[in-house]
């Protein structure tokens, strides 16, 4: 499966669109839509075609693990909200998730629910990060 245009908006949404490297809420160096990784650093700065262009490429990245690690059915609607899940928590995350376990084995319902238990940065509640969340959940269905 490909995400669609609805998946792809609610990352952009989600992650919004910063042409400076800033460090987000964890002090993680990012760019673009949410782009992190070896090329970010303090002082760079991208066009809106390279963050597209990042976005696209950390996407497909995302898409093929979901792909990969889920082993039941889905609808595009929940394979949008898992692959927002792995773009911004990282396919380890998901790859060692209950939300995975408990959707490799059929439960969708209690999949739905795992995915706001994933709000938290530094052992406190992200506002940011729960509205994610929530958006992710309402995505499911």
């Amino acid at each position: 499966m490909e995400i669609s245009e609805t998946g792809l908006n609610l990352i952009k949404k989600s992650e919004g669109l910063r042409l400076t490297a800033y460090q987000d809420q964890g002090g993680v160096w990012t760019i673009g839509y949410g782009h992190t990784g070896h090329d970010v650093h303090e002082g760079a700065t991208i066009t809106e075609a390279q963050a597209e262009d990042l976005l696209h490429r950390d996407v497909q990245s995302a898409q093929l693990w979901v792909n990969h690690l889920v082993k039941v059915p889905l609808t595009q609607v929940q394979f949008d909200a898992l692959v927002d899940f792995a773009f911004n928590l990282g396919l380890e995350a998901l790859k060692h998730s209950t939300l995975l376990r408990v959707l490799n084995k059929g439960n969708y319902q209690a999949a739905k629910a795992e995915f706001l238990k994933w709000d938290h940065i530094a052992g406190a509640v992200s506002e940011g990060l729960l509205k994610r969340r929530e958006a992710e959940a309402q995505l499911w269905g």
